[in-house]
């Protein structure tokens, strides 16, 4: 079964403008093959592009060790160039029913 998935990622660059538009196809592409949508929301503050991604879905991975590894493993150079910083949810379905959680 699908986990319950939430990511919050927060990128990084000096300003140069339209900066989701470089955000949006890493994104894309680092979950090609993942149930995920995101909202983006861009800033920009001193001289600097700030995009705040919400990531939300449903997912295979069970834990968040194994969402950093996924990330790990299939973002470019470019995704950790400008990320700053992240927060990752993840809630792996329970066995049993919502009332007691033994059936």
């Amino acid at each position: 079964m699908n986990s319950e998935t939430y990511i919050d990622f927060c990128f990084v660059r000096k300003s140069t403008g339209n900066f989701i538009a470089v955000v949006e196809p890493m994104l894309t592409e680092l979950f090609n093959e993942v149930n995920l949508n995101w909202y983006l929301e861009e800033k920009n503050e001193q001289g600097i592009d700030i995009v705040v991604a919400e990531v939300k879905g449903m997912s295979r991975w069970k834990s968040e060790e194994e969402t950093i590894h996924y990330i790990e493993d299939h973002a470019r150079d470019q995704f950790w160039e400008y990320l700053q910083g992240y927060k990752i949810y993840i809630y792996p379905p329970k066995k049993g029913c919502s009332t007691c959680g033994t059936r």
